[in-house]
């Protein structure tokens, strides 16, 4: 028997986005943040996280599979677009706004994190949602 859950708050989501968005930037600007063995992939992994949260903003009601998804998906379709190197595209991810939401180059390793990304955005969820439920029963 599944409960159901109340809608996300959309502020505090929307909190959880800003927060990830200063962690990443912090594992760019700070590399000693992580240790110096994980690279740049605590950066990719919150990019992920953040697409989970601010999915989470705009569908507050949807499924934790749906948000998982749904940032897999983009975080995917993002990389995978960094294989299409036309220079008007390069042009844009040579602006430092443009290489932080495009990147510049693919990587396999991106897609790893970016699912440990969605793994650890998965765990948080479901401790903020497990006593969420409306388990009343009628």
């Amino acid at each position: 028997m599944s409960f159901p859950l109340k809608p996300r708050n959309r502020l505090v989501y929307g909190a959880m986005v800003l927060t990830v968005i200063a962690l990443g930037l912090a594992s760019r600007r700070y590399p000693g943040l992580f240790p110096a063995a994980l690279g740049k992939y605590p950066g990719d992994a919150l990019w992920t996280m953040m697409v989970f949260f601010g999915l989470a903003v705009i569908a507050p009601r949807s499924s934790v599979a749906r948000l998982v998804l749904g940032a897999l998906a983009i975080s995917y379709v993002v990389e995978f677009g960094q294989l299409f190197q036309a220079p008007w595209i390069v042009a844009v991810r040579a602006h430092p706004l443009g290489h932080l939401v495009l990147g510049t180059a693919f990587g396999w390793m991106d897609l790893v994190a970016y699912t440990v990304g969605a793994v650890v955005a998965f765990v948080i969820e479901s401790a903020i949602r497990r006593d969420r439920c409306d388990c009343s029963i009628t």
